[in-house]
């Protein structure tokens, strides 16, 4: 990151880098000319950049230069590609990045990567290797050497190694901190001080009470006095509690965890020997299931770099969990006659990897997962795990030796199919790379830049009145009590009221915090933290943290968070003015699981009946949303939702595979029908969640659901539900653009 700053210093207009790391906003609208292709979020980036004086003819020209923005769009290089007309020659190389940030933001990376190979040479751009023996030669006995940990690796086996080569492998004494460890630890410290001994000090994060002592026996360490041979390691994770200095003072590591099911296998593999590998009496299947179990660790922990698709929460999965499950596996092989499948799937996906899980629908997608490599058909050796047979069982008469030449002829980078996901699926991967990478750069900003002769000031006061001129007054709501009073057998009038007083309490936050802003750039009121967080977050073109403690849950930047704001009041409005609509923008609500129970309660009171026996029955409409003008008989329509992971047939009336380069589709208008006693159907139909956002995850209820779930809804397929589960299909109310 720092690498890819400095070189921008010289050669960049403070505009154009603002547009890079945050987006700009749209100052015309027009539609979209190649609606075919072009998704209606790159299309809004590219009106955002028209806004730039180097851009300003963009939008205009781009139906002239449709074919070759197309070709670029389609490209496996779009990095490389050239623009086409005047555009190619009329931009700079950094220019051209934000072109691609528009067209193709997933290879984004790849851009910058070449961008900073250009500017200062190939070798900014390659790894560093984590040698041992380069940092030991630069430290001394009064600098720490600190491990800062990655997730899934230990850092501990490379130093015992390091401490044998230098011939201190007895003279290295090692303590994890916790609880209670903090005397042990100094009397060790003081011992190796004098002796000339290194100390190992473990997970520094899991004693925060005792860091200021250490940080005070550090800062005391006379290199005069202290033996020269002695050194202090630290390995902690990164936290806040750990002190500055001593991460001023030391030297900084990290190492990062093998990345790919390939090196997960490869690390597995070559800690096992041949004598284990036939020790079980039943060798072959043990070889086989094996196999099957180190492929399913690796597929549970890589899956979650590709977000939500892969897992609503990212759970630390370790080698501990491999290593039990295969000591299980061989004493379940050993003792049973016949293979426990039953067994061996219960205590993998239920307690030793399911015991991570706290997600009731990461729980159904890690045991449709395991099906897959817990199951008879993996002990035939033409079994193979995916479509390409690039992943496969082999021979089980090879020994270690052979599987590792089997695991190293594996690709490098995995391909979504081994997942059960889209190729999409990559897409959403590299976005997500791409979009945490620039966040990290926006974090690092000075707070005191200019653009192009304007102050920040300046920049934040004419977003503030952009945002000022457009925010509503708040809505009566007295007038809508006597409009919409509160009824016994219309339960829609209160949840109206509800979201009315929910919206109102925003606006007010919003409108008095503007106030206030502008007050305090003219130097009326003193600048607070709050207000001062709340510029910072304007300018980076992000909804401030005092917006969103009183709004609803949203990925949105913030130009398209107030377009929304505005559209689910302009919503509102509508419902007060025209009467109760005939189909719900469930996107729109505040608080979305009101409604529903509304929707049910109306029809338990009707039918006097008790809502806890009333479940929802589900048809997915043909007609449109501007088709359906009267509301059903019973129930609600809803519309408003998007498909991730799959899309919509409406021919066929069912789910259907994603069609390329698009990650999120319009769902059809969906008819909720209210239901006494319903028993689901068995089978064709996928259960698909419903959430509020893509990140999916929220803070788990009592429910044992997210609080950003909704609710689940039954969507017709010719398809296994587990083929819909492994590709990490849901609904989602509103998308992060």
């Amino acid at each position: 990151l720092v690498k890819f700053r400095n070189c921008l210093s010289v050669c960049m207009c403070q505009a154009e880098w603002r547009y890079l790391l945050s987006g700009g906003i749209p100052v015309q609208q027009l539609n979209n000319p190649a609606v075919s292709w072009l998704s209606e979020r790159a299309w809004q980036d590219i009106l955002g950049l028209s806004a730039l004086p180097n851009f300003s003819s963009l939008a205009e020209s781009f139906s002239t230069h449709m074919r070759g923005f197309k070709t670029i769009f389609d490209s496996s290089q779009p990095h490389r590609e050239p623009l086409p007309g005047e555009w190619n020659t009329k931009l700079e190389s950094f220019q051209k990045l934000l072109l691609l940030r528009c067209l193709r933001a997933d290879r984004l990376t790849h851009g910058l990567q070449d961008f900073v190979s250009a500017q200062l040479g190939q070798r900014f751009i390659e790894p560093q290797t984590s040698d041992l023996s380069v940092v030991f030669k630069e430290s001394s006995s009064s600098t720490p050497l600190i491990f800062v940990l990655s997730p899934g690796t230990d850092p501990a086996a490379d130093l015992y190694k390091f401490a044998d080569v230098m011939k201190f492998s007895k003279k290295l004494n090692a303590i994890s901190l916790g609880q209670g460890q903090g005397p042990w630890a100094e009397a060790m410290m003081h011992s190796a001080m004098e002796k000339g001994q290194w100390v190992f000090f473990q997970n520094c994060h899991l004693a925060p009470s005792w860091m200021p002592s250490l940080e005070r026996l550090i800062e005391n360490i006379d290199p005069v006095k202290v033996h020269r041979d002695f050194r202090l390691w630290l390995t902690s994770l990164p936290s806040n509690k750990f002190p500055v200095s001593i991460l001023q003072n030391g030297s900084k590591m990290t190492i990062e965890p093998p990345r790919g099911i390939k090196a997960n296998l490869l690390k597995t593999y070559l800690n096992l020997t041949n004598d284990f590998i036939t020790s079980c009496t039943k060798t072959t299947e043990f070889k086989c299931l094996l196999l099957s179990l180190c492929l399913f660790h690796g597929n549970v922990i890589e899956r979650r770099k590709f977000g939500p698709l892969g897992f609503n929460i990212p759970y630390e999965f370790t080698d501990g969990d491999l290593r039990i499950c295969i000591s299980q596996l061989k004493m379940f092989l050993d003792e049973y006659q016949d293979i426990p499948y039953k067994v061996l799937k219960y205590t993998a996906g239920e307690i030793n990897y399911g015991g991570r899980v706290t997600d009731d629908w990461d729980r159904r997608c890690i045991l449709n997962v395991l099906e897959d490599f817990y199951c008879p058909a993996v002990l035939n050796v033409d079994h193979a795990y995916s479509s390409s047979r690039v992943y496969r069982q082999i021979e089980t008469d090879l020994d270690i030796k052979g599987y590792l030449a089997y695991i190293r002829s594996l690709p490098i980078n995995d391909t979504p199919e081994i997942f059960g996901l889209h190729d999409n699926a990559n897409i959403t991967f590299a976005q997500n790379e791409t979009f945490a990478l620039l966040g990290a750069v926006a974090q690092l900003q000075p707070r005191a830049a200019s653009s192009g002769g304007k102050a920040r000031e300046e920049i934040v006061e004419e977003i503030v009145t952009g945002i000022a001129e457009k925010i509503p007054k708040p809505i009566n709501v007295q007038e809508v009590m006597n409009k919409y009073p509160v009824l016994y057998e219309e339960s829609m009038n209160t949840v109206l009221i509800q979201e009315v007083i929910r919206y109102n309490r925003l606006l007010a936050v919003i409108s008095q915090s503007l106030s206030d802003i502008v007050k305090a750039l003219k130097g009326l009121v003193v600048m607070s933290s709050e207000l001062e967080l709340m510029a910072n977050s304007l300018f980076i073109n992000a909804v401030p943290d005092m917006w969103k403690a009183k709004a609803y849950p949203s990925l949105k930047p913030l130009a398209s968070w107030v377009s929304d704001l505005l559209q689910r009041i302009s919503f509102l409005k509508s419902w007060i003015s025209d009467g109760i609509p005939a189909v719900f923008w469930i996107s729109g609500f505040f608080f979305p699981q009101a409604f529903l129970t509304g929707t049910l309660q109306n029809y338990a009171r009707r039918s006097v009946i008790s809502i806890d026996t009333v479940g929802f029955d589900f048809e997915v409409m043909v007609k449109s949303a501007s088709e359906i003008t009267e509301r059903p008989s019973m129930g609600c329509y809803i519309h408003g939702l998007f498909l991730e992971g799959a899309c919509w047939d409406a021919e066929a009336g069912q789910l259907t595979e994603s069609r390329p380069k698009e990650l999120y589709t319009e769902m059809a208008v969906i008819w909720l029908i209210p239901k006494p006693n319903r028993k689901p159907p068995s089978s064709g139909v996928y259960i698909c969640p419903i959430y509020k956002t893509l990140t999916r995850a929220g803070t788990l209820s009592t429910t044992g659901h997210s609080t950003n779930y909704v609710m689940a809804v039954e969507l017709p397929t010719d398809r296994t539900q587990r083929h819909w589960i492994k590709r990490g299909v849901a609904l989602i109310c509103a998308l992060d653009y």
